[in-house]
């Protein structure tokens, strides 16, 4: 008992007379603590508040009252509700039962062993155990007998006999961080998606992408509330911990309809094995809700993946810098990226995943609006990386979906379309497969089909827009702007969405909505100084002069060799009529594939309605190579 035990999430240490989490530490009385240890000591099981009194006072007349306030503590610390309890259970005029996971900080087995200073055991006459023993070994027979006349799938069916809801869909709330030290946060975020990663493979269950279980970090709501917002059967929760080279990873599953805990597990590891522990709780997980997983499948998820330590902590931070990249500065976080992803590389060159992630920081800053572009010499690294993390690794979702981008940078639309259905294949939960191939289709021409890979994106992660594009495209602008306003309450200063949200209201003809919007995206993508001017041309002029003003402030930029953007300029002119130019800036475009590291937004050529009739058009997608 000296290093005491945990419940669920919380560290107790009754030596301390002490509950902790995530850093936060409660000091509870010495006999409160009596009153946990005794419930702890027979987790799960329903103990009447006599014994607890008898127990935990066995010396002195106490009454309920002392208990219960005893029991109300308990459940103000562990942030426990009553008529909801995930962590104490209150059994109606019998007692009350320790319902969530416990187990003893040296990983055994067994019970937790309370020493008689903490939990006073009950005197029990020598005339009473033989008359308990004997009605045992009577029921015991009897059971036997009945055992083999009950069909053996009616167990399941009974009250209490190991029944499991039934569970078709999770998310995983990010992992909390309990190693003390903040700048970890990093480490816990990255076990957190590879998690949701693993889970996200096995095809039977439907589970909610990172970027819509993450906005619930540090949240307030209950689980079932969660849930309910989520369109989920269970929750998994759980916290990282690690010290030096070593890890500790504890998950549980909680039934969201009833907020009960179904299942809880900590794994102890070195940190190399990681990885691997994160395959072995998804596979731990499937068993338990009763998912058939297929032969491929239990294959990826029991493959071990040990790692070289160093690259896995480089690894993870460059993955915390990706994630970042539309949060703040942008070449700042794509650099960190980058350079921690390289690190990786070079402490363990057959590391598949940094690879996919070092491809990722050199793609183009925005994927598929042209908005800003890397250099020719991105494109090679991003090719080759992801070429590297194909062939150590020809079963990630992640990395066909990458591969599935530079084929449509490359003008390859059929095999950009075979590796998208691979990456679907390998994860069917993979949300921005889903977007990206529906994004795709609607480049292609085949709306339908894209509309309905979208839906299953938003489905997959649902706090996140992934339908306001084909909206717009059906000219549903309102129900468009709406998701894009959604998205600015998660994102505020993601300049993408202010881009989207300006070209969904310029369509709509609300055009100082849309001269809003443009302006803001300027300033987040770092060209603070046009913003001015373009409110000023706007008001003075109107929105056709205000969008050929952007046009021309792009084009003088390009000559500056700042950016290079000619699937914008021509959707500028476009916008305002000017087919001659815009059929200038993607001729320039086609001419210049690659050379400047992107496609120069070509794979959107279908979607410029305004130049579809202008015999030109016909004959650059022929050239490109999309359908007709």
């Amino acid at each position: 008992m000296s290093n005491g035990f945990r419940v669920g999430l919380w560290l107790v240490q009754p030596s301390l007379n002490t509950i902790s989490q995530n850093g936060t530490s409660n000091r509870l009385e010495p006999k409160v603590m009596e009153v946990l240890v005794c419930l702890s000591r027979r987790a799960g099981e329903a103990i009447p508040k006599e014994e607890l009194l008898q127990t935990v006072w066995p010396d002195t007349f106490v009454s309920d009252d002392v208990l219960k306030r005893s029991i109300s503590e308990l459940r103000r610390v562990f942030q426990d509700d009553a008529r909801q309890s995930r962590i104490i259970e209150t059994i109606p005029k019998r007692g009350y039962r320790l319902v969530a996971h416990v187990e003893p900080m040296n990983g055994a087995a067994a019970s937790i062993a309370t020493s008689t200073d903490q939990v006073r055991k009950l005197d029990v006459s020598g005339r009473g155990l033989r008359i308990g023993i004997a009605i045992g070994i009577a029921a015991a027979a009897l059971l036997v007998a009945l055992v083999g006349l009950v069909p053996a799938d009616i167990w399941r069916k009974l009250p209490g006999k190991g029944i499991v809801p039934q569970i078709r869909s999770v998310a995983v709330l990010p992992l909390k961080n309990l190693s003390g030290d903040p700048e970890q946060k990093y480490f816990a975020e990255g076990m957190t998606e590879e998690l949701i990663t693993d889970l996200s493979q096995i095809s039977a269950l439907k589970v909610i992408s990172r970027t819509s279980s993450e906005v619930y970090e540090d949240t307030h709501k209950s689980l079932p509330e969660i849930a309910r917002e989520l369109n989920v059967d269970a929750v998994i929760e759980g916290s990282v911990e690690r010290s030096s080279n070593h890890v500790r990873i504890t998950a549980q599953l909680i039934y969201a309809a009833q907020d009960k805990n179904l299942w809880a597990r900590s794994y102890d590891r070195d940190l190399q094995d990681a990885l691997a522990v994160q395959g072995t709780l998804a596979n731990t997980i499937a068993d338990e809700i009763r998912v058939q997983l297929s032969a491929s499948e239990k294959v990826r998820l029991r493959t071990p993946r040990r790692v070289n330590v160093i690259a896995l902590d480089y690894y993870l931070q460059g993955n915390y810098h990706l994630h970042r990249l539309r949060r703040g500065s942008v070449d700042e976080e794509a650099h960190k990226a980058a350079e921690n992803f390289q690190r990786a590389i070079d402490q363990d060159p057959d590391f598949a995943p940094a690879y996919l992630g070092l491809a990722y920081a050199h793609a183009p800053v925005l994927f598929g609006s042209g908005l800003m572009n890397p250099s020719p010499r991105d494109y090679e690294i991003r090719k080759a990386a992801a070429k590297k993390a194909a062939a150590l690794d020809p079963d990630s979702s992640a990395t066909h979906d990458l591969l599935a981008s530079i084929d449509c940078e490359d003008w390859k639309w059929r095999d950009a379309e075979e590796e998208l259905r691979r990456a679907i294949a390998l994860s069917p939960n993979n949300a921005e497969a889903h977007d990206v191939f529906g994004t795709f289709l609607f480049a292609m021409g085949r709306g339908e089909e894209g509309e309905k890979e979208q839906e299953l994106a938003q489905a997959l992660d649902p706090n996140v827009d992934h339908l306001s594009g084909s909206l717009a495209n059906l000219d549903k602008y309102d129900q468009a702007i709406q998701l894009l306003l959604r998205d600015l309450e998660r994102q505020p200063d993601d300049g993408q969405t202010h881009f989207d949200l300006f070209t969904t209201y310029a369509h709509a003809g609300r055009y100082p909505e849309a001269i809003k919007q443009l302006d803001e995206a300027a300033r987040l993508f770092g060209f603070a100084d046009l913003a001015a001017p373009l409110e000023h041309t706007f008001l003075n002029a109107g929105f056709q002069p205000a969008i050929r003003f952007s046009a021309q402030s792009i084009e003088k930029l390009q000559s500056e060799r700042k950016v290079y953007m000619p699937g914008v300029l021509a959707s500028f002119y476009s916008l305002v009529g000017d087919k001659d130019r815009a059929f200038y800036w993607l001729e320039d475009a086609y001419r210049h594939k690659h050379s400047t590291g992107a496609d120069g937004g070509l794979m959107w050529l279908k979607t410029y309605a305004p130049l579809r009739s202008d015999p030109r058009f016909a004959d650059l997608v022929r050239r490109v190579g999309l359908p007709q």
